[in-house]
């Protein structure tokens, strides 16, 4: 089993290197990670974005241009479309955001004439926290695409947090459904969806065997003395390896306070498309992107 996004890295490079395109790549973290990437063997990489820009962002971080392929595009949102081509084409594995924002980004990935995602598929986004505070990689859906998730849309992350936490070495993930409560309240959703989810796991209908939990609240999933205090015996309770949120101000707000409060880091992707897609903030630093590309690759 993956105990840290470092092992992620290297479980990675062993497998071989995979081939990533970067839509609007001329931004001083998207070329470091890429740098990272090559250097840590895990992908070889292009680059589609303004050429003379991507020549000073490598020049000034002291970082060799030829390493890449790298493919003249000025325009961002073109950038994108080219890069998604070159997909479709066998050019690459996987896409990469850079430079470009979110919405455009996702505008490309579904584009009905030549985007990624195939009908009727969900399109989500699932995360890999690595917190300090937390004694393993934990896997949680979804904190980036899907505002108010309805009942079969939290059913579609459900299965992908499992299938990603499976691709990490873990062979009977435990998932808690999150809820403001661990008690089964009729009049709040989420604690409604949690347990219907629950059920549908404990009946092997999430198409594979988990150990799932919910509606629960978020001390109870990952913390054993809260699940020892309110007396609730599972085992989930404490030893969560996915979190399943009911909606993007839940799961984007946990997010934050990981990273920000609790140093935590992380490794994130689109889910549902027809390869996999990176989706990190502009924002975001080196080792975020780097983490990303790796989950990524160990998708492929």
């Amino acid at each position: 089993m993956i105990k840290s996004l470092d092992e992620l890295v290297n479980a990675v490079a062993q497998k071989g290197k995979r081939r990533i395109i970067i839509a609007y790549a001329q931004d001083s973290h998207s070329i470091q990670a890429a740098d990272m990437a090559i250097r840590h063997g895990i992908a070889d990489i292009t680059l589609v974005g303004d050429e003379e820009q991507i020549a000073k962002t490598c020049r000034e971080e002291g970082i060799d241009m030829g390493q890449f392929t790298v493919v003249h595009e000025a325009s961002d949102m073109k950038c994108v479309e080219k890069a998604i081509k070159m997909i479709h084409a066998g050019e690459a594995d996987i896409l990469m955001k850079g430079l470009v924002s979110s919405d455009k980004y996702m505008r490309g990935i579904l584009n009905k004439e030549w985007g990624l995602l195939p009908p009727k598929a969900t399109l989500s986004h699932v995360a890999v926290f690595e917190i300090p505070a937390y004694h393993k990689l934990l896997t949680v859906g979804d904190v980036a695409v899907i505002p108010a998730p309805d009942l079969n849309q939290k059913i579609a992350i459900t299965k992908y947090i499992i299938s990603t936490a499976k691709r990490l070495g873990v062979e009977i993930p435990k998932v808690a459904c999150i809820a403001p409560s661990e008690q089964m309240l009729p009049k709040i959703e989420s604690c409604v969806d949690s347990a219907i989810i629950t059920c549908m796991g404990k009946r092997g209908q999430l198409g594979t065997k988990v150990d799932i939990e919910g509606p629960l609240s978020l001390d109870i999933a990952i913390d054993a003395h809260a699940a020892e205090t309110k007396k609730l015996e599972s085992p989930v309770a404490g030893d969560a390896d996915c979190l399943l949120f009911p909606n993007i101000e839940t799961g984007n707000v946990f997010y934050k306070t990981c990273t920000k409060f609790a140093g935590a880091e992380l490794g994130a992707m689109v889910a549902g498309t027809k390869v996999p897609c990176v989706l990190c903030s502009r924002g975001d630093s080196t080792k975020t992107k780097l983490y990303s590309m790796a989950l990524a690759c160990l998708s492929v």
